[in-house]
């Protein structure tokens, strides 16, 4: 399935407005896609939208399948009577809008859920409706309740100290909460495709430790007895000298293959029945990937090892067809990978951050070729404001050159910024058959507004929104560059 020339805006689900803590699915969702349509965008770009784990990472998920419950909108679950008025208002969230509080968020919305849940079971055909869900979903559901009741009743703790004498707590309430963030988002999906905005959502490549999916399955992982022989990062690059150590389990890529990746295929259709594109993060890792030991102080004593290649994207291919896939290629690259890329048929990125540190680079505009998705910069950048404060003279001085600044402030913020508004053109010219904005470049905010900061373990996935500060939005300036360079 080929991509259209279009464009879109990157901004997570948990960063819309509301009235719990985080942003949600529902009402708040649709008026943002109406506020996409405004500006002739067509696609919205969100992050993982499984359940989140240690500092509250969507990279870092308790499941590979299961929908994020702080997610949930509780007026949703007030129109389908299994909430009251009296409930949704004792459990507004009291502080500023302008982060998200997940120690908030966490305490309120599994609250809400549980309530809604009790009158959910009183109605006859509620066993009825969980059981058909089940079976409908039973390649990851059966493991994702069974996993998150007995986390429960060790209280919250990792898989690996669990005390085996306590029974499970009710699976069912888990059955129910996937069954209510399904439906709602299938919902509000619905509303946002009917608009014409379409949802591209993002894979990580490695699920955690602590998940569904390593306890239920450690046979498809790198481990002994649970606990892995080697963990995933990424070797010395332009976020990090010592690299990045994220921890992650390794793949057992040989014992994945004798069932014909079928775990992966299983995946990769769950991210489409949920989304209408995915972009899977660190692609490169299917071609090879980085491997260090475990117990290692920095990601720099791993190695390369070779991943699954072409066989696994033949499989998905023979199963599900030709799938909107974007395939995230940054950081370290090498002429294999560029072919296994071009096996792939999968657009790679580029973000014009990276273009201007010296000589040509595939990440200025004029080499962008149009299998591509283009970015300012993606949520581990600083946003392009922050970027021009921040970034050595000599290389602002070279992007604003190429760019065709001919304003007076190069450092200009707001909604109105000249010299913003002359990089977002430069990249609409290019060949990339899709361009996207994070909100933040739209709105012109500082560094102090970036979604997260690689390397650093608290402090993340913060940034929210108000429906008042999209007020300000240069609506016909998008609406203009949209229509100027057919996207």
């Amino acid at each position: 399935m080929g991509f259209q020339r279009s464009s879109g805006i990157l901004m997570n689900i948990s960063s819309l407005w509301g009235a719990y803590g985080i942003g949600g699915f529902g009402a708040e969702a649709v008026e943002f896609g109406r506020y996409l349509r405004a500006m002739g965008f067509t696609w919205w770009q969100i992050l993982p939208m499984c359940p989140i784990g240690a500092g509250n990472s969507p990279y870092s998920g308790r499941s590979a399948f299961a929908i994020n419950p702080l997610y949930v909108s509780p007026e949703m679950l007030a129109q389908e009577e299994l909430l009251s008025r009296e409930e949704l208002l004792g459990a507004r969230y009291p502080g500023e809008p302008f982060a998200v509080d997940y120690d908030f968020a966490r305490q309120v919305k599994p609250c809400l859920l549980r309530r809604g849940y009790e009158r959910f079971c009183r109605r006859p055909e509620a066993a009825r409706l969980l059981r058909d869900f089940e079976e409908k979903e039973c390649f990851w559901l059966t493991d994702y309740a069974d996993y998150m009741a007995r986390r429960e009743a060790n209280g919250q703790t990792p898989w690996w100290a669990w005390d085996r004498t306590f029974p499970p707590a009710d699976r069912s309430y888990y059955i129910f909460e996937q069954y209510i963030l399904s439906s709602q988002w299938a919902a509000c999906k619905k509303e946002l495709n009917d608009l014409g905005i379409r949802i591209m959502g993002d894979m990580p490549i490695y699920v955690s430790r602590d998940s569904a999916e390593l306890w239920a399955h450690p046979e498809l992982f790198d481990t002994q007895e649970g606990i892995p022989t080697r963990v995933a990062g990424v070797p010395p690059d332009y976020f990090s000298a010592d690299g990045q150590l994220w921890g992650n389990p390794l793949y057992d890529w040989q014992r994945m293959a004798q069932d014909g990746y079928m775990w992966w295929v299983r995946r990769i259709e769950r991210s489409l029945a949920l989304c209408d594109a995915v972009r899977i993060d660190h692609f490169r890792g299917f071609h090879r990937y980085w491997a260090v030991p475990s117990g290692a102080d920095t990601a720099k004593e791993g190695a390369w090892l070779d991943g699954p290649g072409m066989a696994l994207f033949d499989r998905v291919r023979s199963e599900l067809g030709e799938v909107p896939i974007v395939a995230e290629d940054l950081g370290t690259w090498d002429e294999g990978l560029a072919q296994f890329l071009e096996r792939s048929g999968y657009p790679g990125m580029r973000v014009i951050q990276f273009g201007f540190g010296g000589g040509e680079s595939l990440h200025m505009p004029h080499c962008y070729p149009a299998n591509c998705v283009a970015y300012t910069g993606t949520h581990d950048n600083n946003t392009m404001l922050g970027w021009l404060w921040e970034t050595p003279p000599g290389e602002k001085k070279h992007l604003l050159d190429y760019c065709r600044f001919a304003g007076q402030d190069p450092l200009e913020g707001g909604p109105r910024s000249r010299v913003l508004h002359d990089i977002i053109t430069t990249l609409w010219q290019s060949a990339a058959r899709i361009a996207i904005l994070p909100i933040q470049d739209v709105l012109g905010y500082g560094g102090d507004t970036r979604m997260n900061i690689p390397g650093e373990a608290e402090g993340n996935w913060r940034f929210r929104i108000t429906r008042e500060s999209l007020e300000p939005t240069d609506a016909g300036f998008f609406r203009h560059l949209n229509q100027l360079y057919v996207r």
